[in-house]
Order: structure tokens, then C-alpha cells, then sequence
């Protein structure tokens, strides 16, 4: 007895020193793997070092959210995911919601790309994807849009930075300004609407159909929409670059044959899926399907969200000048959005740059629903009913937190990555150690078989009978989910019961005397499962 308790006493050791050494393992090898690499671009990133504090979304994130002291911001209900963007589709409310995926610096998969383009062009969602490199090619492609892989230089819509000492900044033909509007091509406004601005008023009452606002990129890459065959899709091209921009590939030397022009430049495209139905709180007060638009946005650019754009305050510290600047009119001369031909007017309002959240602001509140009549006032009046998501699975985390959000992310779907398939393999063997820790063990015992006694196999239950069977279990569910004993729910009249039901395909699944196929059935069956959630 003495002995076993010993050999037992030491297996216990080995195991929990097996726990240790895969926490220690797999905590070290993820921490080595990102030390070197700072957290940019997150929403949540308030006091970084330097510069990089200018390089995050916290602006943004105060802006659409909710300030600290609850006077400020647009107040949409804002949240994050850190796992994987193929989860889009299980959100509620996936009309009322926003994805953005700011400056993504992993590629996407198949998957991913695929899960996106079903949340905006079959749940009726919303995305901003902004990125200056190919990391948001298979997103876009899905969409029908072409991301280049290098910057675009103009050499005549470029804007001017100072330094520390107010003293002018090289040039730089990557950082661009750009006139944009919030839904409607550039092609097609007529000439007032293209040199008019935008004012905060405007913006605030969402009528911005009729103006434009500049727009400042910090090194932009081009887009380019392609022709492909798709009638539910509305394109429409809200900012591009001038007629001497192009793809610096090689140098910034326009005539050089490895530098492309596009012919015209994009720099934000918007792409809108209209007449989607969904399911929400309509404006009579019931719950029905209501017609929502899906909508993403395309932005070659994914710093125009960074503080130093998006908050003019941060802009003014790091230089960014506006149209009055004596800059533009140092050799070489150039324009600026409200001298250019093609710019706003300033005899027609106030043209100065009031930081990118202006824009984003009024883009934002476009693409939502809230002025579609289908839904509820409740819905439509308050911002809070409305979601936007910050896509924190494609940015690199800081040290310390990079081992737990890169486990969330293997626990939701595996990955290639080689360290989090060490992470997911020395955790799976710590839980089977900790299982055969706790697990008593069981008295001697055997199995004995009679091989002279059997069941036969049950009869299958007949094709005929499966409507009948789906039909039933449904009606079970809906007794069951009114609290109904099978008398009383005998007593309904069909009327009685089709109010209960509501969803008209589930209600023509109860009343309608037409034959369903077992296709029909298959797909009938997730929406009886999610009935009632």
C-alpha cells in the first residue's frame, strides 16, 4: 500500500510539473515572438510612448463612443473582437452593426473574405476596411475591388507639415488631400454639390448628399474598381486622387514604365447591397422582416483614422497645415482644396479642414439605418441602438496581453501559426494531466457480453412522414416557449397561433398545405432552431 501511494504520489509531481512547463512554454514563445513589435492602431491605447500615442484609434473610439464624462461623442454601443472576423454572421442585430478593420497586418483567408461578404451582402452589415496594402486584397476581391500594392503619389494634391519649430517639412508627394463625398459618386454630382462644404450642421442632421469635405491620407495606396457582372450592387466613387497621380512602384518618377497610372486614382469607394431583409423591431411596434442595406466602404488608407488625422487638435501638434498656410505658395507652388479647380468653394461656406472625424462622422451615420422608415422610432432615434465593432484580430497586441488574446483566437477557430498550434496542443495535454489528476479511480470490473441476445435495428422513420415530424416539433416549441399545456394550446385558434409564430416562413410551414422538399426542410431547420432566441 505504502509502495502504491508513492508511484501515485510521483505521477501527481510529474504531471503538475507537465502544467507548468506548458503555461511557462507557451507564455514565453508568444512573448518572444511580439517583443519587439508596439500595439498601433487600437482603439484602446491611450498612453503610449512618443509618437506612437498619435498612431492609435482612441480619438476615434471617444468620437463614436462615449466620453469619459458622458457630454461627448456619437454614442453608438461600441465593442471589439480579438478572435476572427468569420464570427460576423452570429452577431445580433448584424444590420445595426459596424465592422471596421483599421490597418489589418495579417492577410485574410478564404473563409474570412467569404464570412464578410455574407454579413454585408445577406445580413444587410456594415464595414469600413482601411488598409494601404495588399492585407485587404482577398476582402476586396470578394466585392469585385482591386487593392495596389504601393503607394500613390500626386505632385498636385498634396498637403504641407511643419516641424517642432514651425519650420516646413520635406515634401512628400505619399500625403495627400482629397475632396470627398459621403454617398454619392463624384461622376454624377452636378457642379454645385462638388463645390460645396460640408458644415458640422449638416453633418449633425445627416443631410450631407448635397456637399463635401476635404479629406487628409497619410500614404495611400490606389483602389480601382472592377467590371464585373452584379446588378445588386450600387458602386459609387467618394474620393480619388488628381489627374496627375500615380502608382509609385519604383521611384517617384512619372515617366518610369514600372509606375502606372489608373487613369483615375480611388482612394474610397463604397459599394451598397439595397433591399436585404431582416428581422427587427418594426415601425408599427411588431417584430418583422424589415428591407436594410448592406454596406462597405473601401479606404486606401488606414491612417486616416490615427489621431493625428482624425482629432484636428493632435493634426495642428504634428504639423498638418491648412489651405491658408504660406507653404503652398513656396516653390514649388501648389494647391489646396480650396484653391484647386476642383475643390470646395470658399464663398459657399467654411472650408477649413476640421480633422477626418467629420467626414468618418457623417459617413458613419449614412451607411446606418437611421433613416430607414421600415423600423421602429425607438430604434432609428437613439445611437445606442446601433453597434460598431473595432477588428482587433488583425493588429499586433502588446506584449503582455499578446499571449491571451492569441489563445482566445486559437480556442475559436485553429490557426497555421506555428506557435498558437504549440499553445493549442501543450494546453490540450495540461487539461487531459488535470482530468486524470481529479478522476478517482474505479474498482475492478468487467465487461460481459451476451452474444445470444440483440434489438433489432429500430424501422426508419418513413421520407414521407419527415414534413410531418418538423412540423409537430416546431408546434411543440412554440407550446413550450408560451407556457401553454397541451389542452390549452389545443384550444388556440390557427389565428391565435399564427400571432405567436409571427415569422411568415414558419407560418407558411404551419398553415400552408403545399408538399416541402427535403432541400426546403434542411433549410427550414436552422430558423425553427434559432425561433424564440
Amino acid at each position: 500500500m505504502a509502495e502504491t501511494e508513492k508511484i501515485k504520489l510521483s505521477v501527481e509531481k510529474k504531471l503538475m510539473v507537465g502544467l507548468v512547463v506548458s503555461i511557462l512554454l507557451s507564455t514565453t514563445l508568444i512573448v518572444l515572438a511580439s517583443s519587439s513589435k508596439e500595439t498601433v492602431f487600437s482603439p484602446y491605447v491611450r498612453n503610449a510612448d512618443g509618437d506612437y500615442q498619435y498612431q492609435q484609434l482612441s480619438k476615434m473610439r471617444d468620437t463614436l463612443g462615449e466620453s469619459d464624462d458622458g457630454k461627448s461623442g456619437e454614442k453608438y454601443s461600441i465593442y471589439n473582437t480579438m478572435s476572427t472576423p468569420m464570427l460576423v454572421n452570429d452577431w445580433q442585430d448584424p444590420h445595426r452593426t459596424m465592422l471596421i478593420i483599421a490597418a489589418p497586418e495579417k492577410p485574410f483567408d478564404a473563409a474570412e473574405a467569404q464570412a464578410i461578404h455574407d454579413f454585408v451582402t445577406e445580413k444587410g452589415g456594415k464595414v469600413i476596411l482601411a488598409a494601404n496594402s495588399t492585407n485587404a486584397k482577398r476582402v476586396a476581391e470578394e466585392f469585385g475591388v482591386l487593392f495596389f500594392d504601393a503607394p500613390v503619389a500626386d505632385k498636385k494634391w498634396f498637403y504641407e507639415v511643419s516641424d517642432a519649430t514651425d519650420n516646413r517639412m520635406p515634401i512628400q508627394h505619399t500625403r495627400l488631400w482629397s475632396v470627398a463625398s459621403v454617398s454619392e459618386d463624384l461622376d454624377v454630382m452636378d457642379e454645385a454639390a462638388l463645390r460645396s462644404p460640408c458644415t458640422e450642421a449638416l453633418v449633425s442632421a445627416g443631410t450631407t448628399d448635397n456637399c463635401r469635405m476635404p479629406i487628409l491620407f497619410h500614404s495611400p495606396t490606389a483602389i480601382q474598381v472592377l467590371d464585373i457582372e452584379d446588378d445588386n450592387r450600387d458602386v459609387n466613387v467618394l474620393a480619388s486622387a488628381s489627374d496627375q497621380a500615380f502608382v509609385a512602384r519604383s521611384g517617384f518618377d512619372i515617366n518610369n514604365a514600372a509606375n502606372p497610372k489608373t487613369g483615375k486614382t480611388d482612394l474610397i469607394v463604397r459599394i451598397d447591397y439595397p433591399n436585404i431583409e431582416a428581422y427587427d423591431t418594426k415601425s408599427d411596434g411588431d417584430n418583422g422582416e424589415v428591407s436594410v442595406t448592406g454596406s462597405i466602404v473601401f479606404v486606401s488608407d488606414h491612417s486616416v483614422f490615427a489621431n493625428h488625422l482624425w482629432d484636428a487638435g493632435d493634426a495642428d501638434l504634428t504639423g498638418k497645415q491648412q489651405c491658408g498656410s504660406d507653404f503652398y505658395q513656396i516653390e514649388p507652388a501648389h494647391s489646396c482644396w480650396d484653391t484647386d479647380p476642383e475643390g470646395l468653394q470658399s464663398s459657399q461656406g467654411n472650408t477649413a479642414w476640421q480633422g477626418n472625424q467629420l467626414y468618418f462622422r457623417a459617413l458613419i451615420r449614412d451607411m446606418m439605418e437611421f433613416d430607414n422608415d421600415e423600423l421602429s422610432l425607438q430604434i432609428t432615434r437613439n445611437t445606442d441602438e446601433f453597434n460598431i465593432v473595432f477588428d482587433e484580430s488583425r493588429h499586433v497586441s502588446s506584449i503582455v496581453t499578446q499571449p491571451f488574446t492569441e489563445a482566445i483566437g486559437a480556442v475559436v477557430l485553429l490557426t497555421s501559426d506555428a506557435y498558437l498550434k504549440w499553445l493549442i496542443i501543450l494546453n490540450l495535454f495540461a487539461l487531459l494531466a488535470i482530468a486524470i489528476m481529479v478522476v478517482p479511480e474505479k474498482e475492478n470490473w468487467r465487461h460481459v457480453f451476451d452474444l445470444t441476445r440483440f434489438r433489432e435495428r429500430p424501422t426508419k422513420v418513413d421520407s414521407s412522414l419527415y414534413q410531418v415530424r418538423v412540423r409537430e416539433a416546431f408546434l411543440s416549441k412554440v407550446r413550450q416557449f408560451n407556457d401553454l399545456t397541451r389542452d390549452e394550446f389545443a384550444r388556440k385558434t390557427p389565428a391565435e397561433i399564427m400571432q405567436m409564430i409571427r415569422d411568415p416562413r414558419l407560418v407558411e410551414l404551419v398553415s400552408s398545405a403545399r408538399s416541402y422538399s427535403n432541400e426546403e426542410l434542411r433549410e427550414i431547420i436552422p430558423i425553427i432552431r434559432r425561433w424564440g432566441n
